[in-house]
């Protein structure tokens, strides 16, 4: 009977990894975070031993209970493209200084260290396929804080594979765009303030204009969240030591869309909903700048397509969850939320 320690368990991973653990195995799940709105239906569960905190004020709650648990997965970290734009010090201070600790604890302690890396840290890459093995980092000049993300996430795999060199267990995965119900909160108005599935969902529920920036040409793998816990939970269980050392994509290359294709399979979805069809009929497609968007600041990759070879093999797993599928997920999850989100226009 596994322990597993998530800390950021209220957080779009972290709920839906803590809901499967409980569904589904005899694991315990230790977790922390600074809100519980995400998982108020989990934290009464015999097998749920939740902590309100802060991983950067209760360190050594943090670190009595890295040395308790067997599998540790620190998921705290700032994700938004906005905030590596206006704050750069804020996201390298807490997705690299505040979760340093934790990774030497991990070390110290001999535990099996499951790191969210990211589909960030290959930047511009130039390959069709991002291959965690070779690809090359990729990344813009200083004056694009936008890849203080990229830089604070890629030093930190770097750092654990360091470690991993002196002995901890560890497996690195890379999340590829997963999207799914509580993946930013859609009564957030502010553009830019969540990602672009949530951000689109906000708009078409208020009956707002969608934003494409720099013509939504850019794309992105996206990946529905059950399918990435699928192979989340695979990495925990690490039969057989199989995932140790590891870095493992995990995305669905099928799954391949531009932003200006994703506003269109939205909108198209929306009338089949009541409770959407009306905000959705008022919206209009608009084109903006990076630069009046994000600000000066940011850069963008046009193609981001993972390799997922290694992790299909190791894991036995495969995404198979069709574009189509994920999206109407995501309108039905949230279809008791239409009143509320729409009284931030009154």
């Amino acid at each position: 009977m596994k322990k597993v320690l998530i800390l950021g368990v209220n957080g779009f991973i972290g709920h839906h990894l803590s809901k499967r653990i409980l569904e589904t195995t005899d694991w315990q799940v230790y977790g922390m975070d600074m809100s519980t709105d995400r998982i108020t239906d989990l934290i009464t569960h015999e097998r749920m031993h939740f902590f309100e905190g802060d991983i950067t004020i209760n360190k050594e709650w943090v670190d009595y209970h890295v040395k308790k648990c067997d599998v540790i997965l620190p998921l705290v970290a700032i994700a938004t493209p906005s905030t590596y734009v206006k704050a750069p010090l804020r996201v390298f201070e807490l997705d690299f200084e505040a979760n340093l600790p934790i990774v030497r604890s991990a070390a110290k302690y001999g535990k099996h260290l499951v790191f969210p890396s990211t589909s960030e840290v290959y930047g511009m890459c130039h390959d069709e396929e991002f291959d965690p093995e070779n690809s090359e980092l990729i990344c813009g000049p200083i004056n694009k804080p936008r890849w203080i993300y990229s830089n604070a996430k890629q030093l930190m795999d770097r750092v654990i594979w360091g470690y991993g060199m002196e002995g901890l267990n560890f497996t690195l995965f890379r999340p590829f765009n997963w999207i799914g119900a509580g993946l930013d909160s859609i009564h957030t108005p502010k553009e830019g303030s969540s990602r672009v599935v949530t951000q689109f969902f906000g708009h078409i529920v208020r009956g707002e204009n969608i934003s494409l920036v720099d013509g939504g040409h850019q794309k992105r793998a996206f990946t529905d969240i059950d399918d990435g816990i699928d192979a989340l939970m695979k990495i925990i269980e690490n039969k057989n030591w199989a995932a140790t050392g590891k870095i493992y994509n995990i995305g669905n290359p099928v799954n391949n869309y531009s932003i200006r294709e994703l506003a269109n399979m939205m909108l198209a979805l929306a009338p089949q909903y009541p409770e959407y069809a009306e905000g959705a009929a008022k919206v209009q497609i608009v084109e903006t700048t990076s630069g009046a968007y994000y600000g000066a600041g940011y850069q963008d990759v046009q193609n981001r397509v993972p390799k997922i070879t290694n992790t299909c093999e190791e894991l036995d797993w495969k995404p198979t969850t069709t574009m189509a599928e994920a999206l109407k997920k995501i309108f039905d999850a949230y279809q008791g939320q239409v009143a509320a989100a729409q009284a931030l226009m009154e």
